[in-house]
């Protein structure tokens, strides 16, 4: 058991010496532009299938939508910048109950 323990630290301080070395990070315009919105309603749990019915499965990867926070009454999903329109729509369009209330491009604005 610690053999192996020691093999799986070995393993991972190479692999991140490696990345540090010969990786090099991605530029400014490189990296994605995020975009989040404030969301207010009931069922969160539909905002999902809400925009992978409206703009299907691969529109739904090159949105890149990920939760920061989910509470009873709002919540706050991260998209990329390219799908605004696209997600915005797929809210508007669908009959859950489920509103965008800001949308921001930094999570401080949006509890201003």
């Amino acid at each position: 058991m610690a053999v192996e323990n020691f093999l799986i630290y070995i393993r991972n301080t190479f692999i991140t010496l490696f990345l540090k070395r010969y990786m090099k990070p991605l530029r400014p315009t490189m990296k994605e532009n995020k975009r989040y919105f404030l969301l207010k309603g009931k069922d969160f749990f539909e905002a999902e299938s809400v925009i992978l019915e409206f703009i299907g499965i691969l529109g739904m990867t090159k949105a890149g939508m990920s939760w920061i926070k989910k509470e009873k009454t709002s919540a706050i999903i991260c998209i990329n910048r390219e799908a605004l329109n696209q997600v915005r729509a797929s809210f508007a369009a669908s009959p859950k109950d489920i509103q965008v209330v800001k949308i921001s491009g930094t999570i401080k604005g949006l509890s201003k």
